[in-house]
């Protein structure tokens, strides 16, 4: 069971004010311990979005005049406050959200490195200047804020994710609304609590914490001039439906159902290890995270073998427990809905390859291969086409790189794959043909960087991608200017 710890405050910041919210109580349970309460407080209204977005309008004008250089020093602040207490948030991430200690450490140091990067665009290209075929002119263009954006996140990444949107959002100058997952309010709150530490004006960044309908109250308001998500598909062209109405840009990252791929030539010994990886680290609640495993017929049962010979030894547990590979998933209602999926496909036809032990009570989900039918019917298994977002790896078994490579591309989604092969024209012949995002040769699945962008193909994603230099496409507008004297 989690240790029990004091209950921490949950609260809304407006204009540079730590506020109690106006609405209904809000707990935030141990994924872990659903009896342990780990923040509490009271959610947001929507007459506390108004104020958030009133307090970002007035602030806009005078943040985007502030040079980057000094923008960047807030981040850079902010990025050693984090660096500072890893320990202390991270052991918090792990209560709240349930990932492992060491992954919930290693989660805010990561935070950290993202406010760190894009501090650095102070000190890179501006903006762009082209020839002018005209004598006397140069052609300049530059880059400006968007002006007041809303920024809404998930559960699974509850501090790098808010990182990687609020980083660029402030260093080109926006200011923000926030609105975290209501399932892990209080790591939103340490975030901002950072940004304070750090000085940031007034303002600036405002955190609204509350239940997904507050993300209605940001959408529709007069002020808002720009979105970035991340969560559901359903969700996330709803919001793009929403913002293409007014003519606000919306950037959203949303479903996968990742692939990877073990051909014949494959390193089964590396192939094993990176797949259990991407599929089981963070209790696969990452959107990058493996839940289709195709293999080439000619190697799949000496590759089973050697991953659930390490699923074995694949220990689920208290998430706090240093020797734990593997935690919970989010809440009760996640872990229900997963065992239902389960059974569905086995009904389906599905049959359990691996199932591994957890603990009796909590919102643990079992590590589980499953083993699809090869048949035309396999292929409509809802273990192959719908995103459990869980710990659940799907098998299929085919012949050769071709068949291979078509069964990577059956599925609405395209955010990442894992190709396992010692072959590099194959790699190249991946990278020109399957259409995703992310493309991982002879590496797990999952994981990002941000210094490169970051986003998904086909339903995955909408608008520009996120992180590295890919960032200033959404968050700012380009003027082209023609220059003469």
């Amino acid at each position: 069971m989690t240790q029990q710890t004091k209950t921490e405050s949950l609260r809304q910041y407006l204009n540079g004010v730590w506020l109690p919210g106006n609405a209904s109580e809000l707990n935030s349970t141990s994924a872990a311990d659903s009896s342990l309460i780990v923040a509490a407080g009271q959610a947001a209204d929507a007459k506390q979005v108004v104020e958030a977005f009133e307090a970002a309008n007035a602030a806009k004008a005078g943040w985007a005049a502030t040079p980057m250089a000094e923008r960047a020093s807030y981040l850079l602040r902010a990025s050693a406050y984090l660096t500072e207490h890893a320990e202390k948030i991270g052991t918090e991430l792990t209560r709240e959200e349930g990932k492992t200690l060491a992954e919930g450490i290693g989660e805010v140091r990561r935070a950290a490195q993202i406010l760190s990067y894009y501090a650095g665009e102070a000190e890179r290209s501006a903006g762009t200047m082209f020839q002018s075929p005209r004598a006397g002119e140069q052609i300049l263009v530059s880059h400006k804020p968007l002006g007041v954006l809303g920024i809404v996140t998930p559960f699974n990444f509850p501090i790098a994710i808010p990182a990687w949107k609020i980083a660029p959002a402030l260093i080109f100058g926006n200011t923000v609304v926030f609105k975290p997952a209501s399932l892990v309010p209080l790591l939103a709150v340490r975030l901002v609590e950072a940004f304070e530490a750090a000085g940031l004006p007034a303002g600036v960044l405002n955190l609204v914490i509350g239940p997904g309908t507050l993300g209605d109250s940001i959408m529709g308001h007069p002020y808002l001039e720009g979105l970035s998500f991340t969560g559901s598909t359903g969700v996330g062209r709803k919001l793009c439906a929403m913002g293409a109405a007014r003519g606000i840009p919306v950037q959203a990252e949303m479903g996968g159902k990742n692939a990877s791929v073990v051909l014949a030539d494959a390193d089964l010994d590396l192939a094993s290890e990176q797949v259990l990886f991407g599929a089981f680290r963070s209790s696969g609640q990452k959107c990058t995270a493996t839940s289709r495993l195709i293999l080439d017929d000619s190697i799949a049962d000496e590759f089973l073998e050697k991953l659930t010979s390490r699923l074995a030894n694949w220990v689920t547990g208290n998430p706090l427990d240093p020797g734990v590979q593997m935690g919970p998933v989010i809440d009760a209602k996640s872990a229900k809905s997963v065992r239902e999926g389960v059974a569905k496909a086995r009904s389906e036809g599905a049959t359990v390859i691996f199932e591994g032990a957890v603990p009796a009570s909590g919102n643990y989900v079992a590590p589980t291969v499953l083993g699809i039918p090869s048949d035309s019917r396999g292929r409509e298994n809802s273990a192959w086409r719908e995103e459990f977002f869980a710990p659940v790896l799907s098998v299929l078994r085919v012949s050769g790189t071709e068949a291979a490579f078509e069964a990577a591309a059956d599925s609405e989604f395209g955010l990442s794959l894992a190709l396992f092969t010692r072959d590099l024209a194959t790699a190249i012949s991946a990278q020109e043909r399957l259409e995703v995002g992310i493309l991982h040769v002879n590496s797990e699945s999952a994981g990002a960087d941000p210094h490169v962008p970051f986003g998904g193909a086909k339903a995955s994603g909408y608008g520009p991608k996120e992180q590295g230099a890919a960032a200033r496409e959404f968050y700012t507008h380009t003027t082209t200017v023609y220059l003469r004297g």
